[in-house]
């Protein structure tokens, strides 16, 4: 992509009232920035296997999501080099791998245009990918929306996407896969983090697998209180989606692993085949927040909007 900036102008009002959105297209990134600070940045360069949306900031600025490999700070852990930011992505989709990041095996979902504008009060990013196998043949092609947006405590992230089938797709049935982020060092439970979900469950190992319309991890950082959710919406395949939660600040809405989940090995009750040409589409939320949030409420109050 070619350098170029692009400032919203806005008019003297509210540009006094709220600080401008401005979507900065650099090698490799397209980056969006609210009063001359880096909301986020949506990474589409060669050198990474898939898009992923980085760094995920609660509204004082404190970065939520691990740094390695993308900005590595002192004490992250370097496993699960594909768990960056925010992303999509599948582990078997035609036999080739959308998530794990594995010599021989990985697919690839390239980007070819980004563009940003103004919505309401936030701004979102919209994008054209192409899934393409390791032969670099296009298998289908993929929109994405990110739509920012914050108030004194909170940050939202509304991802929509439209995978469209250019021949027929066949998801397999595994838990590597989903809509997900990987978060900090403090969001591990063994160092305190929690992890809840809509049913009240607490703990990866309780949520791991199970049905639910969101998960939340809450955690310290340095001394203050964090938190981040990822919600699903009810128009969504599959909807409540088994979630593939780990306790290492991992976590991901995933429809297509059924077996998977339940530990039935080599089974295939979450497999699905999506025609060609025909198309797949999928929601959700993120929140970022600082002190205390009610999931729950904000949960309904998404829905009904």
């Amino acid at each position: 992509m070619n350098r170029r900036n692009f400032l919203l102008a806005l008019p003297a009002a509210a540009t006094a009232a709220a600080p401008a959105w401005q979507l900065r297209q650099e090698p490799g990134q397209a980056q969006v920035h609210r009063g001359g600070k880096l909301f986020a940045a949506l990474h589409i360069g060669p050198e990474w296997d898939k898009p992923f949306l980085y760094p995920l900031r609660a509204a004082d600025g404190t970065d939520l999501s691990r740094g390695w490999p993308v900005a590595k700070r002192q004490g992250d852990t370097e496993d699960h080099a594909w768990h960056r930011g925010l992303w999509w992505g599948h582990g078997v989709i035609n036999g080739e791998d959308y998530w794990r990041e594995i010599k021989g095996k990985t697919g690839f979902i390239r980007t070819s245009r980004v563009s940003g504008r103004r919505v309401g009060d936030g701004f979102r990013i919209e994008a054209k990918h192409m899934l393409r196998t390791r032969a670099n043949q296009t298998v289908a092609g993929l929109n994405t929306a990110w739509t920012l947006a914050e108030s004194s405590n909170e940050r939202t992230i509304d991802f929509a996407m439209t995978l469209r089938a250019t021949q027929e797709l066949r998801f397999g049935d595994t838990d590597d896969g989903g809509f997900g982020f990987r978060l900090r060092e403090e969001f591990r439970e063994e160092r305190g983090a929690k992890l809840t979900n809509a049913e009240g469950k607490t703990g990866a190992k309780q949520i791991w697998g199970r049905p639910s319309a969101w998960t939340h991890y809450e955690a310290l950082v340095d001394g203050k209180p964090y938190g981040a959710a990822i919600l699903s919406h009810p128009g969504n395949l599959r909807h409540p989606a088994g979630w593939h939660a780990r306790n290492y600040g991992l976590n991901s809405a995933n429809p297509f692993a059924a077996s998977s989940f339940a530990e039935e090995k080599g089974g295939t009750r979450g497999e699905y085949v999506l025609p060609a040409k025909a198309t797949l589409r999928l929601r959700y939320r993120v929140i970022l927040h600082s002190g205390a949030c009610d999931i729950a409420e904000r949960y309904q109050r998404w829905i009904r909007a």
